[in-house]
């Protein structure tokens, strides 16, 4: 048998940690590290070279848990099922996860395509603009303040794994933005040349705004490029990660066809 901790008190000050983390969504801001609930977020980190802390596993599950995942990580602590359920923020607990390190000092990566989160503030949202910008080649998110925490559990839960390929900032400021170095490209439901018509540059950074008021005066004052979306079907705008993945994989069939 592996060697592992047993807990069985709620009152553990792990298991205390581990409640604040799953359930409070900024909590990792003030721990320094992550909750990953269920297989499918586990094996995307450790499919991007990511080690946990701590593996963690419900007693029933612990018995046929492989050894590559207990491997993995710095150590492995097992939770009577009970307990796992309490902490858990699933509605069908998981029974397995993962506490990550978490840099909460990333800075902006000049150069690299961006895409930019101005007060998106729908966690379902992000988490699918997130998998959008990881699917269509583009590297980093910069999240300005008032955006949905990038790593809270309904983000990464709607994320699928994306953040381990992307490189994530948060409470970026406008500077921050300028410092991408990038040409600035932000959507309009009522101005800008029609996507399908545009010659998209590339790198880029796209800006994607909060859901009512749209991207905010800073930014469309930065832009080089203004885009709209066209809707024949007449409606007034586009839900903002529906927006995104159109506008997104705009930009990477340009680079695809750039590219030859």
């Amino acid at each position: 048998m592996m060697q592992h901790t047993m807990i069985q008190s709620r009152d553990n000050a792990f298991v205390k940690e581990l409640r604040r983390l799953s359930q409070e969504s900024t909590a990792y801001r003030k721990q320094g590290q992550v909750w990953l609930e269920g297989d499918h977020l586990c094996r995307a980190a450790l499919a991007r070279g990511l080690r946990p802390k701590v593996a963690v596993f419900a007693e029933s599950v612990w018995p046929q848990v492989p050894a590559e995942w207990v491997q993995a990580a710095g150590k492995a602590v097992v939770l009577a099922d009970s307990l796992f359920a309490e902490i858990s923020s699933l509605e069908s607990p998981a029974r397995m996860g993962y506490v990550m390190e978490w840099d909460a000092g990333a800075q902006v990566q000049p150069g690299v395509a961006a895409v930019v989160l101005d007060r998106v503030q729908d966690a379902g949202n992000v988490g699918s603009i997130l998998r959008s910008a990881a699917a269509f080649g583009f590297g980093q998110i910069v999240a300005l303040k008032g955006t949905a925490a990038l790593w809270s559990q309904k983000v990464l839960r709607a994320g699928m794994g994306a953040h381990f390929g992307l490189h994530l900032v948060e409470a970026a400021s406008i500077a921050e933005v300028q410092a991408l170095q990038l040409p600035l490209v932000v959507t309009s439901s009522h101005q800008g040349t029609l996507i399908h018509k545009a010659a998209l540059p590339w790198p880029c950074a796209w800006a994607m705004g909060h859901e009512g008021q749209g991207v905010g005066d800073a930014l469309m004052e930065m832009a080089e490029h203004r885009i709209s979306i066209a809707q024949p079907g007449g409606e007034e705008s586009l839900n903002v990660a529906a927006a995104a993945a159109i506008c997104l994989h705009a930009s990477s069939v340009s680079m695809l066809r750039a590219l030859g």
